[in-house]
């Protein structure tokens, strides 16, 4: 794409196009759920013959969850404090910097932003980065990117509301499909990605259904099943067991932390898709086949 420019500057180039998908992806992460939720309540007041409450925007400057989701969509209304309601300008909005000028605070009500924010366009940042750096100038980086911004998304999500939207898994799933078909996506081959999207859906399926079966419960959601699909479709059926062993691992281990600290939320409920996800990056980043030599599973 751009053979004669320097690795390490296109490296950066990702980086800083990272922050500004980062800005982004924490729009998508807080409205989508409500958009969902929306949409839901929309669809039960159809079916029951109730109309809509009117609109009226919330606390926050944005719609509440019982108005048309047309009132709420990625791009409108404009990004607002959540405190006091007060229109961010655009240089109040530059990633990073305009939150280190403003010191996390709002410019009209003084309240503070919250840290996640500039985290979170500083790790896509990063990811970013490693993509380029790795891939090069190339397809393989541009979809690899994607992966990256997708999976963040969908922790973010996940953790926030244990949802697992399937405007975002599916696509996902497809999107790794058509990489290894194209041939973008080296090591993974479409017959890999094919049986790893196949053998990621079953077999949290199968779990689900043996859990059920035997304490009659439901211990996780079908978002779970469609996100480790996808990451099989992305990284192979050979990556689907260290996948599924780290994040059970990191699960674990996060979910004994917050439960010593009276951290865990109703019904001790921990989500899994945000492990999945982190061991999926942790797998793009160092490479598929040296996670397996790692955990001695490597074919």
């Amino acid at each position: 794409m751009w053979p004669d420019l320097n690795p390490a500057y296109l490296a950066w180039l990702g980086g800083l196009s990272g922050l500004m998908v980062g800005s982004f992806l924490n729009v998508v992460v807080h409205r989508l759920p409500r958009m969902m939720q929306a949409q839901w309540a929309r669809e039960c007041a159809e079916l029951t013959g109730q109309r809509s409450a009117p609109l009226t925007p919330g606390k926050s400057g944005l719609p509440e969850l019982t108005q048309e989701p047309a009132a709420l969509s990625l791009s409108l209304p404009r990004s607002a404090c959540p405190h006091c309601s007060h229109t961010i300008a655009w240089h109040e909005n530059i990633p990073v910097l305009s939150y280190l000028r403003l010191r996390g605070k709002c410019s009209a009500c003084g309240k503070a932003y919250g840290l996640r924010y500039p985290l979170v366009e500083l790790f896509t940042a990063v990811l970013f980065y490693a993509c380029v750096l790795r891939w090069g100038a190339s397809y393989s980086a541009l979809a690899w990117c994607g992966f990256s911004a997708a999976l963040l998304t969908l922790a973010l999500i996940d953790w926030d509301s244990t949802l697992l939207p399937d405007e975002i898994t599916l696509p996902l799933l497809w999107a790794g499909l058509i990489a290894a078909a194209l041939q973008i996506n080296p090591g993974v081959s479409l017959v890999h990605a094919f049986w790893g999207a196949v053998g990621g859906y079953m077999s949290l399926w199968l779990v689900y259904q043996a859990f059920k079966l035997i304490t009659g419960k439901e211990g996780m959601g079908y978002g779970d099943f469609k996100l480790f699909a996808a990451l099989g479709a992305w990284l192979g059926w050979t990556a689907l067991l260290p996948m599924i062993l780290l994040a059970s691992v990191a699960g674990a281990v996060v979910g004994l932390v917050l439960k010593y600290r009276a951290r865990l939320r109703d019904g001790a409920y921990l989500p899994f898709g945000p492990f999945l996800a982190a061991s999926a990056l942790l797998m793009m980043v160092l490479g598929p086949v040296d996670v397996l030599l790692y955990l001695g599973l490597a074919l």
